[in-house]
């Protein structure tokens, strides 16, 4: 069908796709009972047949969950935005803050707590001396003091957004307290912006606000810090499984000497493909599964440490002391400083631990890491320091050569299961990265699946994790041995910790709003060691950390390329944000008309119950004004339906359907609240909407009316709501039945209306007229009525309009229901530049690829109406 009027000079292509046309539907009793077959019936809230009867419940109920009506009210954007939409951080305690602490080890602590099978092999390249020995183990104690346990377990872990961490949630918790980036339209009110007044900042963090909001340089700066935040986190989540599974596999040629690399590859690749396998059992699965492993590991080398202290050389403890930390960097120099490259891993980890708050909580990190985890990690490198001060030439594997007589084969297992499930850190802290960077459009919408009732932020995805295991699978079979692994590993880290550093000291000024001098000092030190971990570990570059540097860059340059083309659609979506007044008026003779600014002209009605889906919520809703101005129809009845998604398992349903009334007759907005738990989208998606209206009319109607007696306001309520029965029945028994033949004589009793009301029964026959199903009461003095003109006088207590209205309503319902769905379709100006059309092409491949396909939608495809369009950016 080609459109007829082109107002705006927006090059538009009419490209509507009608399905089949749609049956005419039998009654309102086979919706119902369609519904209730489909498990729809249970999500509804209470509908006019389970109406509640008491009077001031009542009243009290319609007016605190509806709109009441304005007849001159044109655009209503009443429940859009509440306070419950915005997500909270959950806070735990007692047993549940135990049992989190407890998933957290098997979960966070395998990369650090297996670090020391190789620390000291990466750190000398020869026997030590005893005073670098010292000096090594004093800066290794220090590194997980104040880069583990005081920056991040408890300084980081407090700059937290409502319970996400990692370094792009810290930049989101910034967003909100500053206007540093640009969001979607359609999702902004979503956020909970929570920026100071000028007036509650001290001078200079008014400054650094301001510098921060008008500077592009500063805004892009910080946007390209978070996104390279995630993009080395990932990096490091394809390189940490191959190295620490790898690790493990050739740690068997301690048994078996003669194992050939192949089978060591080999082994590794099926193991990998395994850890991934067992991915969608969720993070409190695994995280109860694998705690056993890494808490009993963590007990070994801690009790090994204990008894190489007693048997060896306990002299070692004056390692605790900082000062042999720096006479080991001043004796050795640059020799010292390049081993810098090998402590640092033992904190390797750290960043995501940070990553992996969501998926926990503060208090119980802090509690995994300060009573178990750091104790026994002190304990054993102590104790392989006091091992190596008396054999100085065991420093290429410290560990298993200083196990106790008859637990090596013990301890070899369970490293061997330590180091598999080592990975799990990075790979969940990928999982908790990538959901942040959809939520502020750095990546397409991808299925995201929470897989706990309980911890809200515990998630699993997918695709990422298929994409993941080929890559890890990929670096384990090329570069085939740790060695040359070991030398990629470790330059990613180091950069985090860094932009931590930074972010969580913007965090303190324009969040926590702490005096300057009490951040730029903690800033400054941190922010040195950083640096001298930094500059020690880029001396790794040639040897192999280029490969995570580039494949950070690359992922990088796609986060930003897929925001850039975001950006780009908004701003060519921008003109399409008005009123309902800017799109159609109403003639003097009643009739609607599209404004001038759409080509004037009358819009006939079609008769139908047209459901257009609103990704906004707010405003008028784009698919709306195409459909408009491309056919200039204006369906019977109307609705913009709206899903809301929240962060909670599952909304109650006296908290789920918001209905507001639209300017135009017939047209209304539903807003769908829903939690990831929550179905909504069911093949009787039509008849959940309709029967929300119909209570929402109904509602109305009795909280409308002005009430004279108190003592007959509770009889004349229950008489309308029957009334309202009557009258949908009416207009469904007209599409095959006379209503005027005397005959027909349907009757409900006054002792039937006083009954008590119960839901639709689910053995209604599919082609049985509409009745009203009750209970018996026993009311004395009970009349009967009739569908004659006593029914009428009744009816006279209803608003006449709101009868006009219920009538009009089934009547569209049971004529036909469509849902109307847009599809937007994009181009790039002829007039663009080279690069900005190379991009934006790029970006439209990525997007066309990506989004959801219509044949997705679990809604009667005969009943869609695509609309199409195309807009320019």
């Amino acid at each position: 069908m080609a459109a007829e009027r082109n107002p705006r000079g927006i090059h538009t292509a009419p490209t509507i796709q009608i399905q089949e046309p749609t049956s005419r539907s039998t009654s309102r009793d086979n919706a119902r009972n369609a519904e209730v077959a489909h498990g729809i019936y249970s999500m509804r809230l209470n509908s006019a047949n389970s109406f509640p009867l008491d009077r001031s419940k009542t009243r009290s109920f319609s007016r605190a969950s509806t709109t009441r009506r304005t007849n001159t009210e044109w655009d209503t954007e009443s429940g859009i935005q509440q306070e419950g939409d915005f997500k909270e951080k959950q806070v735990f305690h007692g047993k549940t803050l135990f049992w989190l602490a407890y998933q957290s080890v098997g979960i966070i602590y395998g990369d650090v707590g297996t670090s020391p099978l190789y620390v000291y092999s990466s750190t000398f390249s020869s026997a030590p001396s005893y005073d670098d020995l010292l000096g090594v183990l004093s800066l290794i104690i220090w590194s997980l003091t104040l880069m583990v346990t005081v920056k991040y377990v408890l300084i980081i872990l407090r700059a937290d957004n409502e319970g996400e961490g990692g370094t792009f949630s810290t930049y989101s918790l910034l967003s909100r307290y500053a206007n540093i980036t640009n969001r979607d339209p359609r999702e902004a009110s979503l956020v909970k912006m929570q920026r100071f007044k000028t007036s509650d900042l001290r001078q200079s963090t008014r400054s650094l606000r301001r510098r921060l909001e008008t500077s592009n340089f500063a805004r892009g700066l910080l946007k390209t810090i978070g996104v390279l935040a995630v993009s080395m986190v990932m990096s490091d989540g394809v390189l940490t499984p191959a190295q620490s599974v790898l690790g493990a596999v050739q740690g068997l040629n301690v048994v078996a000497p003669n194992i050939t690399n192949g089978a060591i590859v080999g082994t590794t690749c099926g193991i990998l493909v395994l850890l991934y396998a067992v991915q969608p059992f969720g993070i409190e699965k695994l995280g109860a599964s694998f705690a056993p492993i890494i808490i009993l590991w963590l007990g070994f080398i801690g009790s090994f440490g204990i008894y190489n202290l007693a048997k060896y050389d306990h002299s070692v403890l004056k390692g605790f002391s900082p000062y042999f930390a720096f006479a080991y960097l001043v004796r050795n120099r640059t020799q010292g400083w390049r081993s810098l490259g090998g402590i640092l891993l033992a904190f390797t980890g750290v960043e995501a631990l940070f990553a992996d708050l969501g998926a926990f909580s503060m208090r119980a990190i802090q509690m995994s890491w300060l009573c178990w985890c750091y104790p026994c990690l002190l304990l054993a490198y102590t104790g392989q320091a006091a091992f190596l001060s008396v054999n100085p030439s065991a420093y290429t594997n410290p560990l298993f050569n200083s196990v106790p007589p008859g637990m090596l084969i013990p301890t070899l297992i369970v490293a061997v299961l330590a180091a598999i499930v080592a990975s799990q850190a990075i790979i969940t802290a990928t999982f908790q990265l990538i959901t942040q960077i959809m939520k502020l459009s750095y990546f397409p919408q991808i299925k995201v699946v929470h897989t706990s009732k309980v911890f809200h932020g515990q998630v699993y995805v997918p695709m990422l994790n298929w994409l993941m295991m080929v890559g890890t699978i990929l670096v384990a079979a090329i570069y085939n041995n740790t060695t040359s692994l070991g030398n990629a590993y470790g330059v990613c880290v180091i950069f985090v910790t860094f932009f931590d550093t930074c972010m969580v000291s913007l965090a303190a000024l324009l969040v926590w709003r702490f005096h300057p001098i009490l951040v730029f000092f903690p800033w400054l030190f941190f922010a040195c060691l950083d640096g001298t971990y930094l500059s020690s570990a880029l001396t790794k570059v040639p040897d192999g950390a280029w490969f995570t540097l580039t494949l950070s860059a690359v992922l990088a340059a796609l986060f930003i390329l897929w925001r850039f083309g975001k950006e780009n659609q908004w701003a060519a979506e921008a003109s399409d944000r008005f009123t309902l007044s800017t799109l159609l008026n109403k003639g003097k003779d009643g009739i609607f008309r599209l404004t001038d600014r759409f080509g004037g002209g009358d819009l006939s009605p079609i008769r139908g119950f047209g459901i257009f889906f609103d990704k906004g919520g707010e405003k008028t809703p784009h698919i709306f004004t195409q459909f408009l101005s491309k056919l200039a129809a204006l369906p019977e009845c109307m609705v913009f339906f709206h899903l809301r998604p929240l962060e909670t398992p599952s909304v109650p349903l006296e908290d789920r359907f918001t209905v507001s009334r639209m300017g135009i007759p017939g047209c209304y907005r539903l807003v769908v609240r829903h939690g990831y738990m929550d179905e909504i989208i069911t093949p009787n998606l039509a008849s959940l909407i309709f029967e929300q209206i119909r209570d929402f009319v109904i509602r109305n109607g009795v909280s409308d009316r002005p009430i004279e007696h108190e003592e007959e306001e509770g009889q004349a309520e229950k008489d309308e709501i029957a009334k309202a029965d009557v009258i949908t029945k009416r207009a469904s028994d007209s599409s095959g039945a006379d209503t005027n033949d005397p005959n027909n004589t349907d009757t409900i009793t006054a002792e039937e209306v006083t009954g008590t009301i119960e839901p639709p029964a689910t053995t209604l026959l599919p082609n049985r007229k509409p009745t009203l199903q009750v209970r018996p009461s026993s009311i004395a003095g009970s009349s009967t009525y009739r569908e004659d003109q006593e029914e009428d006088k009744s009816a006279e207590k209803f608003d006449e309009k709101t009868t006009t209205e219920l009538a009009r309503l089934e009547h569209a319902f049971t004529t036909q229901s469509l849902y109307i769905i847009g599809k937007e379709s994009l181009k790039v100006k002829g007039e663009a530049g080279f690069f900005r059309k190379v991009a934006l092409e790029f970006w439209l491949f990525l997007r066309e690829n990506t989004r959801t396909k219509i044949a997705n939608l679990r809604v009667p495809q005969e009943k869609v109406v695509e609309v199409g369009f195309v807009k320019e950016m």
